[in-house]
């Protein structure tokens, strides 16, 4: 860990190092206990070496008090030192500079403050640029189709085209992009309070995989996608809110179609392994790397080494899909992960096949 900028964290005083032989011990008290011992015993000292001496107490005392502080002084300021330092970083945060770290390299209280400022400043930093993320891409994103909604409007309106069929789809294409979009951040909203009704029945899950899985066939933009859906066995049924298991399909069918090169295969397997249902979401895109694996679930994550981008493919980049679909996954008890794949991507969803919810406290978001 960095130390921090001397001149950055406040004004230090040359006479005065900052010097810490005391870190090792795991206790302020011992500190305390430590530095009065020696500042008493150094005063003792001093007084019976004066005394034996033939100096007075006139001379002996103060030379005592000033050598007791010399010591004393230099230790007291490593002692305190992180102390002040977050007090500067602090400062510097409430001007909007997060970058600011505090020594830490004491084992007593005060180095486990200084550690837990530190990971809560990185956290504040975090959050910061989440919420910068959230601004630029949601400003992105709403701006698209509001202006081509507002160029076809002002043709319609300048006669420039006739409101034919075509033009109006194109006009309701948009909108319905801008409802997902608008429904996307609320689901959002929804992750960050960590609450969700959940209203659960019993799925036939090759019926519900078909008509998910076929009602995003026309979001191929013209790459002949081959769609397969597989369900063993054929009857296989699932306990669960159809609400948030077509978010998950929804999501991880689109990320495919989004990476699916032409011609390309997505396929949706369901199979029954105990008292889960695992869901196997493949494509031949480009795949997900290992170092990737983990960070694609996190919410507003972009790019990676293979230009994997963990965007929702019809929102054009919000980076909140995955997030969604680990939202729901989780909700449900279970787990998504990526896998090891020959080629493309490889996403698998293990739920329970009877999911019992949980009784909602009166303040959960609806």
């Amino acid at each position: 860990m960095p130390a921090p900028d001397p001149h950055r964290l406040g004004s230090r005083i040359p006479s005065l190092p900052d010097v810490r032989p005391l870190d090792r011990a795991r206790s302020m008290k011992v500190k305390l206990s430590a530095v009065v011992v020696v500042s008493v015993t150094l005063s003792a000292l001093i007084t019976w070496v004066g005394l034996r001496n033939g100096l007075g107490p006139t001379k002996t005392f103060p030379m005592a008090i000033i050598l007791s502080l010399a010591l004393t002084l230099p230790l007291s300021r490593g002692m305190t030192s992180p102390l002040r330092d977050m007090t500067a970083a602090v400062q510097a945060m409430a001007s909007g500079d997060y970058t600011q770290r505090v020594r830490a390299t004491s084992r007593d209280e005060v180095g486990q403050l200084a550690s837990a400022f530190n990971s809560m400043t990185e956290e504040i930093a975090q959050a910061d640029q989440i919420r910068r993320d959230v601004i630029a891409n949601v400003s992105h994103e709403l701006r698209t189709p509001v202006a081509a909604l507002h160029a076809q409007l002002e043709n319609l309106v300048d006669g420039v085209v006739d409101p034919s069929p075509a033009t109006l789809n194109t006009a309701l294409i948009q909108t319905e992009r801008l409802s997902r979009l608008i429904s996307y951040l609320l689901d959002l909203s929804r992750l960050e309070a960590g609450a969700a009704s959940l209203h659960v029945a019993e799925i036939d899950l090759i019926e519900f995989l078909d008509d998910a899985v076929g009602a995003l066939t026309m979001l191929d933009a013209g790459k002949n996608i081959d769609f397969v859906v597989d369900v063993e066995p054929e009857d296989l049924t699932i306990t669960s809110d159809p609400e948030r298991l077509r978010q998950i399909v929804t999501n991880l069918v689109q990320n495919s179609i989004r990476h699916s090169p032409y011609g390309g295969k997505v396929a949706v397997v369901a199979r029954e392994e105990g008292e889960e249902i695992v869901l196997e979401f493949t494509d031949d895109g480009p795949g997900i790397s290992k170092e990737d694996r983990e960070r694609i679930f996190q919410r507003f994550t972009r790019g990676g080494t293979n230009n994997f981008t963990v965007n929702h493919p019809t929102s054009g980049g919000t980076g909140i899909g995955l997030a969604i679909v680990r939202w729901a996954v989780d909700l449900h008890g279970g787990t998504v992960c990526a896998l090891d794949s020959v080629h493309g991507a490889r996403i698998e969803v293990r739920l329970p096949r009877v999911f019992v919810p949980p009784v909602p406290d009166d303040d959960q978001i609806t």
